[in-house]
């Protein structure tokens, strides 16, 4: 079958249309004609391989990775980088609007990634049958990886110094950091400050305001922004996350561990001394699944001034703040390439009390 790439869809797989079938084509992009075929059809849709690019876009470049195209870790290092940077902001507009039926988006720029290549301070790689590696392209089966582009130089000595052991099956994170906490830390150091600075940007401090800080992890944002704040809580439900918070608070931060959806309305309804009701900055930088009905409940009951929302899956990011929008007015939205080469978007929302 010939197709016309015409778009590339959240995952990164190209677009186009056969007879109106929408037909899905990884390692394609936008205005290519290429040859493909079919291995899955369904009702409204069809998934194929990619045979042959007929006519190339002038953003195809050559893969630097011998694994790319197998490995089922990277999906556009066929692409320029400039315009990897552009189909990831503008799918974040789409999502928008297709899920969260916005029709006037405040975007900005997209944060591109400092480093293209060699920018992970971890990667976790899988052990099995004498295996060590990734999962391959569409399939359960591994890759053999002896070295990870995406991963810094630290990294994969490291890696090469794990596959020089007979490990046993399983998964192994390999990391610079070699006492890792076991709790969640952004993989690009780079790009995590560029996050940070623009929540610094976008936070308004008030003498005597409060930071709310949902899903704070080992407290990220509340270590850095304490000092703008009379208070600080953070709320997490890994424990290993919230003793390390605790070990560098200051004297305004406290952190609870716990079901932030349990947790929150407490504290969104405490009045910290010398405050005024309403004068709540809150974080929200929940996993993929986005935040549960009873959250957005207590945000808009409670109503805090502003809401900064980290996402890292913009579907379910359009889907609750298209739910606070009976309380609270988009101001800004900015994507984040916090993973070059891949599908993966990380998004800043900021939103005030309408």
């Amino acid at each position: 079958m010939q197709l016309t790439i015409q778009d590339i869809a959240f995952g990164g797989k190209g677009v186009g249309r056969s007879d109106g079938l929408a037909v899905f084509v990884p390692f394609t992009i936008p205005g290519e004609t290429v040859e493909v075929e079919l291995t899955r059809r369904k009702k409204n849709y069809a998934e194929a391989e990619l045979v042959a690019v007929e006519t190339p876009s002038p953003d195809r470049v050559e893969p630097p990775c011998r694994y790319f195209g197998r490995c089922g870790g990277c999906a556009y290092q066929h692409i320029a980088y400039p315009a990897q940077l552009a189909i990831k902001a503008r799918q974040v507009e789409q999502t928008l609007r297709r899920v969260g039926k916005f029709s006037e988006i405040p975007m900005r720029p997209i944060i591109a990634s400092p480093e293209e290549y060699g920018y992970r301070n971890r990667v976790r790689v899988h052990v099995a049958g004498g295996v060590t590696g990734f999962y391959a392209h569409g399939a359960n089966a591994l890759v053999d990886i002896e070295e990870c582009l995406l991963a810094s130089g630290e990294v994969n000595d490291r890696l090469t110094g794990l596959r020089s052991r007979l490990m046993p099956d399983g998964d192994y994170t390999v990391a610079e950091r070699r006492n890792h906490g076991g709790y969640f830390e952004q993989t690009n150091d780079a790009v995590a400050r560029e996050m940070l600075a623009l929540v610094e940007r976008l936070v308004a401090p008030t003498p005597g305001g409060r930071l709310v800080d949902a899903y704070c992890g080992a407290g990220f944002f509340s270590r850095h922004l304490r000092d703008r704040f009379a208070t600080v809580v953070g709320i997490e439900e890994n424990e290993f996350a919230v003793a390390h918070a605790r070990s560098l608070a200051a004297p305004n931060e406290r952190y609870l561990a716990g079901d932030v959806a349990v947790h929150l309305p407490e504290v969104l309804g405490e009045q910290e001394e010398g405050g005024e009701p309403g004068e709540t900055t809150l974080i929200l930088d929940p996993p993929a699944t986005g935040v549960t009905a009873r959250v957005i409940d207590t945000l808009l009951a409670a109503a805090p001034r502003e809401v900064i929302y980290v996402s890292c899956d913009p579907a379910t990011l359009a889907r609750d703040l298209a739910l606070l929008r009976s309380g609270y007015r988009l101001e800004s939205v900015t994507p984040l390439d916090m993973f070059a080469q891949t599908a993966e978007i990380e998004v800043v929302a900021h939103l005030r009390r309408l």
